[in-house]
């Protein structure tokens, strides 16, 4: 992936302590698709009967979260962004087994509040 806004200037508040917001650019998303495997399904089905954490359903959904927040990242700095207020994650089931995570905010662009 190309050069993205750093995560610690990613925020769901709407303002950045120590930081004014300069100009916004308008609502910037990351989308990710991802549907499950036959195995991952099974091996899941399988976790199921002994109860407890899913863990191969929560690999993929972190990793699919991952995804959608760099992307959103990357479309922020292809704004001139450098950071990222009011974040959010959405998620819709597209079809039986494929889901679509969303990461979603508005882009800014903040300079330093002098102490």
């Amino acid at each position: 992936m190309g050069v993205s806004v750093n995560p610690n200037m990613v925020t769901t508040a709407f303002d950045l302590p120590g930081y004014r917001v300069v100009k916004s650019f308008g609502l910037v998303r990351g989308v990710t698709v991802r549907s499950r495997s036959i195995l991952g399904t099974l091996g899941a089905s399988l976790e199921t009967l002994v109860g407890g954490n899913i863990t191969l359903f929560e690999e993929m959904c972190e990793k699919t979260r991952e995804e959608s927040l760099e992307l959103m990242m990357e479309h922020a700095s292809q704004h001139g962004a450098n950071a990222v207020i009011g974040m959010r994650y959405d998620a819709t089931e597209v079809m039986q087994g494929v889901t679509e995570v969303l990461a979603y905010g508005t882009a800014v662009q903040v300079e330093r509040i002098a102490p």
